[in-house]
């Protein structure tokens, strides 16, 4: 009889290859490939056989899941190899690709052992179903500009990133000088804030400031929200047809598209279409317009882009802040307003936009999300790019009890990558490998490959205490108020720790598959706790010039190894401290290794090789000494 309880040995091997291409740490495949699925199973397990279950997402009722055995090939040195062949097509994938939930099981009589994965990658085995490995299926078409990848990205919060001529409005309260502290802050996170405070950063200011962001090797600029609204963070939508006078106004922008098409820049706009700030010309609850708003008349041309539960003063808001009333963006007025022919989208874009960053683009329905998206790829011959705001894997999101389908082939290009955020911040204040390792491996064993490639790399953004902060200090536990918060700085050794930390994570940022995306600042060392302590002026004249120079050297190494643009990703070596991954491809190889253990890290290269950020040159035997980190290019 076969044993009962899985023996002491080696767990099997399960390899996907498509082409004879091995694709075993990937998890989405093009509608048009054929898997080739190979089972290698120690003997000793005692396993009669091996079956794949698949069922298609949604599984509800039995019988839609699929038991696909695998044939035995043959058995040698104590292991037996399966296989399966499988076309994709035959799953039932319909227009929009498909998502699909498998686990394989290893039969041994009465008793069948179940793999379980926590990253989509790698598996253990339990006695029951207790998480499948997700496979998402793409259309064939399925891309991402190429332009985009490789590239690296800086974030700019327009008000604090570089003073310029722009218009004042009475109603707002400026600043005189730059490197003034922030004033306005809620007694406590989370308060209501005028936020009308101003330190005069405009669009005209960052053309000002393009050679300096040249020489950091930046090629996307990421700005936010640059419409006319009341708030100095203008996530409150007054009027999308006008660009925010205190900014330049249009002139501003269409200067500053074509400063950036002479350096081969790229410029991406924040979209905000989920909701408008209810000073606006569409709600216009303050008056502030000479429009008639949905709040001050049934009539409003605008009645019906907003959800009134009971008119004027109850109606649904965006987190129920009711400065942020949400749009019905199922309205086929309000669709045809931002994605329509003549809409929002066509009218920026064809000034020269190379693309657009989603805000809350869980709550975009998908119709919209999909004619965004073709309204973009249309104007731009494919080449624009979207990006969506998304905290967790977008692979299998789940969002207001809908599936998205983000990924298959008719909507984002890739997303913020917030996973690989905390896996960087794990890895590098707690010397946590697993974290680092498990967030990089489920991210790439999920995303289609060009996705991968197209991710938003952050460590810090307007949302995010600065990663400064998160390295050297106290974690923001809530127990302080902003009042402290606001004053709260580094000590001179947080700050000399945070700054070799942030090294290390910056340079795992800019070589691991995807965008990096450097928030205004961050090179020069800001520090700030979470909103608005976070948003502080650019420190032009203050900047921590060790730091400046690594980022520099970042800049360099990313434009000089397009293998960071494409090239696969794969983890060498992952220890309880240190961590070793390569990219690789045909044009070029990198070795990463990064050390947050106590001992020196030996590594063994694959052949000679030169040390990027020190220059270098190497033999195939090197060490890492502890908390450093290196990049090596594979000669």
């Amino acid at each position: 009889m076969l044993p009962k309880k899985p023996l002491r040995c080696a767990l099997p091997t399960v390899q996907k290859t498509v082409n004879g291409k091995d694709v075993s740490a990937l998890g989405a495949f093009a509608a048009t490939d054929t898997l080739t699925l190979t089972v290698r199973a120690p003997r000793a397990l005692g396993a009669a056989g091996v079956v794949l279950r698949i069922a298609p997402d949604g599984l509800s009722q039995e019988g839609e899941e699929r038991d696909l055995p695998l044939s035995f090939i043959a058995t040698a040195n104590g292991t037996d190899t399966y296989r399966l062949t499988l076309p994709l097509s035959d799953l039932g994938i319909g227009e929009t690709g498909g998502l699909f939930y498998y686990e394989y099981l290893f039969l041994r009589g009465a008793d069948t052992l179940f793999t379980c994965t926590a990253d989509n990658v790698t598996f253990t085995l339990e006695s029951r179903s207790c998480g499948r490995f997700r496979l998402l299926v793409t259309e064939p078409s399925q891309r991402t500009p190429a332009w985009f990848r490789g590239r690296t990205m800086y974030h700019i919060f327009v008000d604090r990133f570089a003073p310029g001529k722009g218009e004042r409005r009475p109603d707002a309260v400026y600043h005189e000088r730059w490197n003034e502290e922030i004033e306005q802050f809620g007694a406590y996170p989370g308060a209501p804030v005028k936020n009308n405070e101003f330190f005069g950063g405009t669009l005209w200011g960052i053309i000002d400031k393009l050679d300096y962001l040249q020489s950091l090797g930046i090629g996307v600029l990421y700005l936010s929200p640059i419409f006319k609204a009341a708030s100095n963070h203008k996530y409150d939508t007054g009027d999308y047809e006008t660009v925010e006078p205190q900014f330049g106004g249009e002139e501003a922008l269409r200067a500053l598209l074509a400063a950036c098409k002479e350096r081969d820049m790229g410029v991406i706009l924040d979209g905000v279409f989920n909701h408008t700030g209810s000073d606006s010309r569409y709600f216009n609850m303050e008056g502030s317009y000479e429009t008639v708003g949905a709040y001050q008349s049934r009539k409003s041309p605008y009645a019906n882009w907003f959800y009134f539960k009971k008119f004027p003063d109850k109606y649904e808001c965006w987190w129920d802040i009711k400065i942020l009333p949400k749009l019905k963006l199922a309205n086929p007025e309000t669709h045809n307003y931002f994605v329509g022919e003549g809409g929002i989208i066509e009218r920026y874009t064809r000034m020269g936009v190379a693309g657009w960053r989603l805000d809350v683009v869980d709550e975009v329905p998908d119709p919209f999300l999909d004619e965004l998206c073709a309204r973009v790829a249309a104007e731009t011959d494919g080449e624009g790019v979207v990006i969506g705001e998304v905290w967790e894997n977008a692979a299998d999101k789940i969002a207001y009890g809908k599936r998205r389908r983000y990924f298959r082939g008719r909507q984002l290009h890739g997303v913020m990558n917030y996973p690989m955020r905390n896996g960087v911040i794990s890895f590098v204040r707690e010397g946590d490998a697993a974290a680092l390792c498990r967030a990089l491996r489920e991210i790439w064993g999920s995303y289609p490959p060009s996705v991968s490639h197209s991710l938003m790399n952050l460590l810090s953004t307007h949302d995010t205490e600065r990663i400064l902060t998160v390295l050297g200090g106290a974690p923001d536990d809530g127990s302080r108020s902003n009042a402290e918060l606001r004053v709260a700085r580094l000590t001179p050794t947080e700050r000399q720790l945070a700054v070799k930390r942030l090294k290390m994570a910056s340079a795992i940022q800019f070589t691991v598959f995807g965008v990096p995306s450097v928030f205004y600042g961050d090179e020069a060392g800001l520090e700030g706790y979470h909103d608005p302590f976070c948003r502080r002026p650019y420190p032009w004249g203050q900047e921590d010039q060790t730091l400046l120079a690594h980022y520099r050297k970042l800049g360099q190494i990313r434009a000089g190894n397009p293998v960071l643009a494409d090239g696969d990703f794969a983890i060498l070596r992952e220890e309880a401290n240190a961590v070793v991954y390569e990219r690789k491809g045909e044009k070029g190889h990198l070795i990463v290794a990064a050390n947050r253990g106590e001992t020196t890290l030996a590594v063994t290269l694959p052949g000679n090789a030169t040390e990027l950020l020190s220059g270098r040159r190497c033999n195939k035997r090197v060490t890492v000494l502890p908390d450093d980190v290196k990049i090596w290019r594979i000669v």
